[in-house]
């Protein structure tokens, strides 16, 4: 996995095909997390750094925090977790409590889940970062429901990162966020990629086009996940699995051309239809 996108605020550049968390990890009992560490485990061999988690996802940041300090690859992984709670005191609580569960003296990412109480948590937030206990700091939502909000966040406030939903099936964050965040140098982490299975249950009985060849892509994950990377706005996209021939599949994404403009317009055509 070659692919690496640049942050804007920083000009750091990451991986652009990440992990995400949720569901995938929300494994509490230590004994039942046999596939969770052969993904961390296939996921750090493949290049990935990224991982996104957050205290909604139950016990998915305890889940990273133990599996990296396990197979000894806590240092190498770029870790963005969430506050998801109302109240400054609360906040502080929580972040603190992730800062711990995953195991660092500071985190990457911290970023304001679903957009929670973000008027009192973003100066904490900001502290953190001043202080050095964060290195980035964003705003979430999973949902087209909630970009008007993010877009009003995005333009009023300085961000590192936003992340947002966005897929063939989800195509609204390319209308206004995601040209914003290209304005604003904010940095894009993109969930939902494959609208939670439904645009791989979509295709599923379907023959990938002979010409995803081109792209070198194998499989429709492959070509939806590449559809989103050809976003010039994208930084990295993160796509849960708790399984490593998904997590494989998903991370050959990152190798190969993307689509050019028209290409994109074939590919969404096919799993809009």
């Amino acid at each position: 996995m070659s692919l690496a996108r640049a942050i804007p605020s920083s000009g750091e550049t990451i991986p652009a095909l990440g992990l995400g968390t949720w569901q995938a990890f929300d494994v509490g009992e230590p004994a039942g997390r046999g596939p969770q560490r052969e993904v961390l485990r296939r996921f750090v061999e493949l290049g990935g750094r990224v991982v996104d988690t957050s205290p909604m996802y139950g016990a998915a940041e305890a889940a990273v925090g133990d599996l990296a300090a396990e197979l000894g690859v806590r240092d190498s992984l770029w870790i963005a977790t969430k506050v998801w709670t109302t109240g400054r005191a609360a906040g502080i609580a929580q972040m603190e409590r992730s800062l711990q569960l995953l195991r660092g003296k500071r985190l990457d990412l911290l970023q304001i889940h679903n957009l929670v109480d973000w008027q009192t948590h973003l100066p904490t937030l900001r502290d953190w970062k001043d202080a050095g206990r964060i290195r980035y700091l964003g705003v979430t939502h999973y949902s087209a429901a909630g970009h008007d909000a993010l877009e009003r966040v995005m333009r009023s406030e300085p961000l590192d990162f936003v992340q947002l939903n966005y897929s063939p099936a989800e195509p609204e964050a390319e209308r206004r966020l995601l040209p914003l965040a290209r304005e604003r140098g904010i940095a894009v982490l993109v969930n939902r990629p494959l609208a939670q299975g439904a645009l791989l249950a979509r295709v599923r009985a379907r023959q990938l086009p002979s010409w995803a060849g081109e792209l070198e892509c194998a499989s429709w994950a492959q070509l939806i996940l590449k559809w989103i990377l050809a976003h010039p706005a994208v930084t990295c996209v993160i796509p849960a699995t708790s399984r490593v021939p998904h997590l494989d599949d998903n991370m050959w994404a990152g190798d190969g051309p993307l689509p050019d403009a028209a290409t994109r317009q074939r590919i969404a055509a096919l799993l809009t239809d």
